[in-house]
């Protein structure tokens, strides 16, 4: 029973998720502001986000700037938790929020 309690719990999950991903990606963003690091130009290559409602964000790279990416909230919180863990970093450093090694 108590397995398909799970199962049945797993299910509303992922159904929540795409719906929830489904209305993310309805959105009209043409008026959004577009944020780059900074210390960056608008005429340079960079990563743009803009924050969107209910916390989610939406990701593009200026050189191609009608190719959108949006997340969640929850995904965007693991991204940049990830991001300040090392764990995309392109080479091998050690996990310490990315301060130099002493």
């Amino acid at each position: 029973m108590a397995d398909a309690q799970g199962t049945a719990r797993d299910a509303q999950t992922e159904a929540r998720k795409e719906r929830e991903k489904e209305e993310l990606y309805a959105l009209d963003i043409s008026g959004v502001e577009w944020l780059g690091a900074p210390g960056t130009e608008e005429h340079e290559e960079r990563v743009e986000i803009a924050h969107l409602p209910g916390g989610a964000v939406a990701m593009r790279s200026s050189v191609e700037p009608g190719t959108v990416l949006r997340y969640t909230e929850a995904e965007w919180r693991a991204f940049v938790l990830g991001a300040r863990d090392g764990e995309f970093d392109l080479e091998p450093a050690p996990h310490n929020g990315g301060l130099p090694a002493e």
